[in-house]
């Protein structure tokens, strides 16, 4: 693939139920855009101005940020997701299907830098990721024709400005370049190999990369002093994800309309959905905050996988996977308890809800339900310096799935298991302003 999968590593957010779905957001949509936030469970978010990373989630907020800023961190993911199930051939042929701790660990990373140009003028700049997701079930897995490996890794560059209209509404805006690969494989399994495939050869297999463009908008509405109101919505980005596809799958098609070749050249589109947020921040005391937030995502947009290959002529379009996911939303509460002057502390607890029902659940996705509990603080070094950690664990609800969609059919039988999992975070954040 053509993209550096370096660079773009650490913006994986580790295994299908994870970090796309279970580490953060739903689906392989991820939250993690600082340590400052995760403290807190992203409670609140499109109503915090805690440094420059705050025009990630609502770029209004730029117009609360004076001088000149810049915040660097990075939040390390540590998934432990299992699968257990039983594969069940045509033939009436069961055999046990399990993968242990399939996702992996990874490192987010982001960047931020804010400047405050006039009284009421604010620019910023930020690179981040807000999708990604790999996963690796292994060729011995029991359901591997259903599909054994999956990825979507991205890196997002975003040029951001605010304006504050009222003395208490300020509107922000910005432009979204989104560059992303990703991929989806099955292999045979020994119960479900057709003729002359042997158990591990690829059924298929399809990669490919595309860049794009996106936007976002939100405003900020500071009712009084103590309390205020945030509401952000980023755009749908659409890819087509150039590359290539292979597998016995294929072949098959290209024996009767063209030629066996080792991979065939084509195209899979794949839209990473819109989302909104609408948060709330509140001053109780001089030293307890709380803030809170609703958060919803377009997942209905993500229905299937489907490889395009011109030279398949009339039999171009070919099934790769069909998902059928829906909209999903996630709750969020937190406090903020400013301890001594330099000493803040925060916590969090958050509520996601699954992006796919049992029947369309799939292993390489075991999307579910997700609790977060967190905790975090922020230490003013100087004037200047802040430094801000934050720790999370997000416990994974257990969930059935049953996969025997005619996207499979062609290799047979049907895999039924459930998933399982936990996920810790851990991340540090340094803010300095000029």
């Amino acid at each position: 693939m053509k993209m550096n999968k370096t660079l773009l590593s650490a913006a994986v957010a580790v295994g299908l139920l994870s970090t796309s779905s279970v580490t953060h957001a739903a689906g392989f949509q991820l939250a993690e855009y600082s340590a400052t936030g995760l403290g807190r469970a992203y409670a609140g978010e499109a109503a915090m101005a805690d440094n420059a990373g705050a025009q990630w989630r609502n770029p209004a907020m730029l117009t609360y940020l004076e001088g000149t800023q810049v915040s660097v961190g990075a939040i390390y993911v540590d998934p432990n997701i299992d699968i257990d199930g039983t594969s069940t051939s045509l033939g009436g042929v069961t055999t046990p299907s399990s993968a242990n701790d399939f996702a992996h660990s990874a490192v987010i990373p982001n960047f931020y830098v804010s400047h405050k140009y006039s009284e009421k003028l604010a620019i910023g700049f930020a690179a981040g990721t807000n999708y990604g997701m790999e996963t690796d079930l292994g060729t011995d897995f029991g359901g591997a024709n259903h599909g054994n490996e999956a990825s979507v890794i991205s890196m997002e560059l975003n040029l951001n400005a605010a304006y504050q209209v009222l003395d208490n509404v300020s509107v922000g805006g910005g432009i979204r370049y989104v560059m992303a690969e990703g991929s989806f494989g099955a292999v045979a399994a020994s119960a479900f190999a057709p003729a002359g495939v042997q158990k591990g050869d690829t059924l298929k297999y399809m990669e490919g990369d595309d860049t794009a463009w996106g936007w976002q908008v939100g405003t900020a509405w500071q009712i009084n002093e103590n309390n205020r109101l945030g509401f952000t919505y980023k755009s749908e980005v659409d890819l087509t994800l150039e590359g290539h596809a292979k597998g016995a799958a294929f072949d098959g098609v290209a024996a009767v309309v063209g030629t066996v070749k080792p991979q065939y050249n084509g195209s899979m589109e794949l839209a990473l959905p819109a989302t909104a947020e609408l948060a709330s921040f509140h001053q109780l005391t001089d030293t307890v905050a709380i803030h809170a937030s609703v958060n919803w995502t377009n997942w209905s947009s993500f229905k299937e996988l489907v490889a395009d290959i011109p030279e398949f002529g009339p039999a171009r379009t070919q099934d790769i996977k069909q998902e059928n996911w829906e909209d999903n939303y996630r709750f969020a509460i937190g406090t903020t308890y400013q301890m001594t002057p330099k000493l803040a502390l925060r916590s969090g607890i958050a509520y996601d809800t699954s992006a796919v029902s049992e029947e369309h659940r799939t292993a390489t996705i075991p999307e579910t339900d997700r609790t977060w509990l967190s905790i975090g603080a922020g230490y003013q070094w100087s004037e200047q310096l802040s430094l801000d950690a934050g720790f999370t664990y997000i416990l994974a609800k257990d969930a059935k799935m049953l996969e025997d969609d005619a996207a499979s059919a062609p290799f047979g039988g049907s895999f039924e298991g459930e998933v399982s999992g936990s996920i810790w975070l851990v991340g540090v954040q340094a803010n300095y302003r000029f």
